[in-house]
C-alpha cells in the first residue's frame, strides 16, 4: 500500500491550510487505496487571521499545533520527515503555504522557503519520488526547483512570480493536473481557480490520482 506524506501549514485559509483542500486530499488517498501522515514544521505562525473578519489580531500560535486539529492529532513535526519512509509528498494550499512554510505572501519578488520544506522536497526529487502541490503551494516548488514545471491555473501574479523564480508555469483549467516528467512533480490549481467543494474534490482526487498511476 502506497504511503503519502501531507505536509500542512496550520487551520484556516487565510494564516494556514486551505481546510477543504487538505480534507479532500486526505479523502482522496484512502478514496484511492493508498495511506497518508501528515506532518507541519513546528514553529510559530506568521500570524493569526480572524477569519469572520478577515483581520489580523494579535495571538501567537504554534504551526503544528494548529495542523493537528486537522487530523485529529495523527500529525509528527517535518523535522522527522524522511523519504525512505514515504511514496510521495503533498502540499495541500491555504496562505500557510505561502506564509508559515515561505515568505511568498511577503516577498513574491524574491520569496524563499524554510529549511525543512526544502529539505523535504529536495530529498524525494533526489530519490525520484513524486510530490505534489495545490492551490498557492507551487511556489514551494518553483523556489526550489528553479526549472520546475507547475501550474496555479490561470492566476497571472502567481505564475509570473513563478517564471521569475526560474521555474515556468502553465495555464491550466478547472481540474487539470500539470506534470513535470523530469522531477516527478505535479500540481493543480484548486482555489485558485475552483470555486466549489465539489470542484475541490474533483481536483484533488485527479492530482491524488495521477501521482498514484505514476507510481505503479
Amino acid at each position: 500500500m502506497k504511503k503519502i506524506a501531507v505536509v500542512l501549514s496550520g487551520c484556516g485559509v487565510y494564516d494556514g491550510t486551505e481546510i477543504h483542500e487538505a480534507v479532500m486530499t486526505m479523502y482522496a488517498i484512502e478514496k484511492n487505496g493508498a495511506v497518508y501522515q501528515c506532518f507541519a514544521p513546528d514553529i510559530e505562525q506568521a500570524h493569526v487571521v480572524n477569519h469572520i473578519l478577515g483581520e489580523v489580531v494579535q495571538e501567537s500560535r504554534n504551526v503544528l499545533v494548529e495542523s493537528a486539529r486537522i487530523c485529529r492529532g495523527k500529525i509528527l513535526p517535518l523535522s522527522d520527515f524522511s523519504a525512505e519512509d514515504y511514496d510521495a509528498l503533498v502540499f495541500p494550499g491555504g496562505f500557510g503555504a505561502a506564509k508559515n512554510l515561505s515568505n511568498y505572501a511577503f516577498s513574491s519578488d524574491d520569496f524563499t522557503v524554510i529549511d525543512e520544506v526544502a529539505n523535504a522536497i529536495q530529498e524525494m526529487i533526489t530519490v525520484q519520488k513524486p510530490v505534489g502541490a495545490m492551490c498557492i503551494a507551487p511556489v514551494l516548488l518553483a523556489a526550489v526547483l528553479s526549472d520546475a514545471l507547475v501550474t496555479v491555473g490561470a492566476d497571472e501574479g502567481t505564475a509570473l512570480a513563478i517564471e521569475q523564480a526560474g521555474a515556468k508555469h502553465i495555464k491550466t483549467g478547472k481540474g487539470q493536473v500539470t506534470i513535470d516528467q523530469k522531477h516527478r512533480v505535479y500540481t493543480t490549481a484548486c482555489y485558485m481557480q475552483d470555486k466549489t467543494l465539489v470542484e475541490i474534490a474533483a481536483s484533488t482526487d485527479n492530482l491524488i490520482r495521477t501521482m498514484l498511476r505514476d507510481m505503479k
